[in-house]
């Protein structure tokens, strides 16, 4: 048995000239305007979280600064 995500109702706006888009790619690919909603959604989730430094990677970063700082501005000359 495979289990479906719950899911929710909500409202927003959109910029008409989107939805229109939105509205001819659901019917191209034969798929729900919901579908691509989520997926747009999924994306954008997957896009900001890719885009943010892991923690221990910045903080490797500020320790390695706080050390070579000085040899960093050097360098860079």
């Amino acid at each position: 048995m495979v289990l479906t995500p719950s899911r929710e109702k909500f409202a927003t706006q959109v910029n008409s000239e989107i939805l229109v888009n939105i509205r001819i790619l659901a019917q191209q690919e034969g798929r729900q305007i919901q579908a691509l909603v989520d997926e747009a959604l999924a994306d954008l989730l997957e896009k900001r979280k890719a885009s943010k430094p892991r923690s221990h990677v910045m903080d490797a970063y500020l320790a390695s600064h706080e050390k070579y700082g000085e040899l960093y501005k050097q360098l860079a000359k």
